[in-house]
């Protein structure tokens, strides 16, 4: 049954397709070979924050395009963990010289991937975590590797009102857990954490954030980098985290997507969190990484 108009509008040449019932849409009508006007990126970033995620299919460009392209909806952002570690080394590993913002995830059965099958949104750990974050796929698995995408702000707006309102008044604290493991457990290792820690000090966040946009109410906690929440007894805390970890599990929350060669996305962190399966393996998954940058929480 053919799309009604207003489900799949086309301004300035671009049309998109709504695809999932909570979040995901799909973005055609774009040559990305060619510098796009800031009119488009505008439609682009208005889709971005009403639909969470899109889908740009058959975009066969340069890696330049891909970086000036990401460059054009802001600040691209550096990932602080990009050259540390047996796990993330090889991440930059093809990088040159001035492209520092980019982010190579080469996967196989010889190096997996390092925490990507946990519910997060990208370095909840920062002061100023990313806005949005772009993967494009350059080499596909025959089977899985699929990512799966969870709106946050649904996950909220499914929460009791008596919940809603105990839990907007929270601040959890988070950490760079998750990347702690890439250390050595010599000295030179715990000198280098020690270093991290003063440039990357846990921060706090609200449990509940407001998107500073569209202004829906979004639930932001992540078993990847939450390691408590503030003002609670340990009991206390580690039950509700354990409630608010199991939300964007619900499927009705979801939006999944398989990648094909020459497609990328667009997430914003802000609203979502995502969940990269490792059940690609031992077969090998390639994926460019750009981020932009965010402001605080609040």
């Amino acid at each position: 049954m053919p799309l009604k108009p207003e489900e799949n509008p086309i301004k300035d040449g671009i049309s998109i397709t709504k695809k999932g019932a909570c979040l995901g849409a799909e973005i055609s009508g774009l040559n990305l070979t060619q510098k796009i006007s800031n009119q488009k990126i505008k439609i682009i970033q208005n889709a971005l924050v009403k639909h969470e995620v899109l889908v740009f299919r058959n975009q066969k460009i340069s890696l330049d395009q891909f970086i000036n392209f990401g460059g054009q909806f802001g600040e691209l952002s550096i990932h602080p963990f990009r050259n540390v570690g047996a796990g993330v080394n090889k991440l930059s590993r093809t990088t040159k010289a001035g492209q520092r913002e980019l982010i190579i995830l080469d996967n196989d059965g010889k190096n997996p991937p390092h925490s990507t099958d946990q519910w997060h949104s990208d370095e909840m750990f920062r002061e100023t975590p990313p806005a949005a974050t772009i993967l494009r796929s350059k080499i596909v698995p025959k089977y899985g590797g699929d990512t799966v995408f969870a709106s946050m702000t649904t996950a909220y707006k499914s929460l009791s009102p008596s919940l809603q309102k105990f839990c907007a008044k929270l601040e959890a604290v988070h950490d760079f857990k998750v990347f702690r493991s890439l250390y050595s457990k010599d000295h030179e290792g715990r000198k280098k954490l020690l270093e991290i820690e003063k440039n990357f000090p846990n921060t706090t966040h609200p449990v509940i954030t407001t998107h500073p946009i569209s202004k829906k109410k979004v639930v932001f906690v992540s078993p990847q980098t939450t390691t408590k929440i503030r003002a609670l007894r340990d009991f206390e805390s580690e039950s509700i985290l354990d409630l608010l970890y199991r939300l964007p599990e619900m499927p009705e929350y979801q939006f999944r997507v398989k990648w094909e060669p020459n497609m990328f996305i667009i997430w914003d962190n802000r609203s979502t969190q995502h969940y990269a399966p490792r059940d690609f393996l031992p077969e090998r998954r390639k994926m460019e990484r750009l981020t932009i940058k965010g402001d605080r929480p609040y």
